[in-house]
């Protein structure tokens, strides 16, 4: 009872399950947790919860994300009515259903504004999909947390954004996630840079 095991590898990277498990049951919403690690690539998490909002993805991965480090969040979620049990009463991991990695969340959307289009076309690029509607989860299409980090080395070369891993997490769809950047007022946009060039003008040379 509350040990801490299950240790694995995942991409070279050391993790205990029994930790992520650990955290999940500190959320009121989770009556039930385990965690597995799929293929040495990726993490998926089984919840049986006491109350599920639309939103519970993406609130339990900001929980974890304030605790653990990225690496240690699963990219992929499985909400069950209860966890399989083995004949002693024991979690039985190997009868846990496997993910259903890669499936959009929502009918496709295509993205509105260029921002939006802009993040899209970086995910498809980045989650190696054929599209990325305005709706589509970025766990939910197969995405990670090493995959976090290089969407969001992108979009800082080729966007001018500074999006944190955290924002990825509480924003997992494109909406959301452009919504919150503008909010930011982040886009470096050709308008910026062009008021930019202009002021350079202006100032003449040093």
């Amino acid at each position: 009872a509350g040990r801490i095991d299950h240790q694995v590898k995942l991409r070279g990277l050391r993790i205990e399950l029994g930790e992520i498990e650990a955290r999940l049951l500190e959320h009121e919403q989770v009556r039930e947790a385990a965690v597995l690690a799929v293929d040495g690539k990726y993490l998926v998490g089984y919840l049986v919860l006491h109350h599920a909002g639309d939103d519970w993805r993406e609130v339990l991965g900001a929980h974890l994300a304030e605790h653990l480090p990225d690496y240690m969040v699963p990219a992929q979620w499985v909400l069950l009515e209860q966890m399989p049990l083995s004949p002693n009463g024991k979690l039985d991991r190997k009868a846990l259903p496997k993910a259903d990695a890669g499936q959009p969340s929502s009918a496709y959307e295509a993205p509105q504004s260029e921002l939006e289009q802009q993040i899209a076309a970086i995910w498809a690029q980045v989650l190696e999909v054929e599209r990325v509607g305005l709706n589509d989860n970025f766990f939910e299409l197969g995405g990670h947390s090493l995959l976090v980090i290089n969407v969001i080395s992108r979009m800082q070369l080729e966007l001018g954004l500074r999006p944190s891993p955290q924002d990825i997490f509480q924003h997992p769809d494109v909406r959301r996630l452009a919504a919150h950047l503008e909010g930011q007022g982040g886009a470096v946009t050709q308008d910026k840079l062009s008021r930019l060039d202009a002021l350079f003008d202006d100032m003449g040379p040093f």
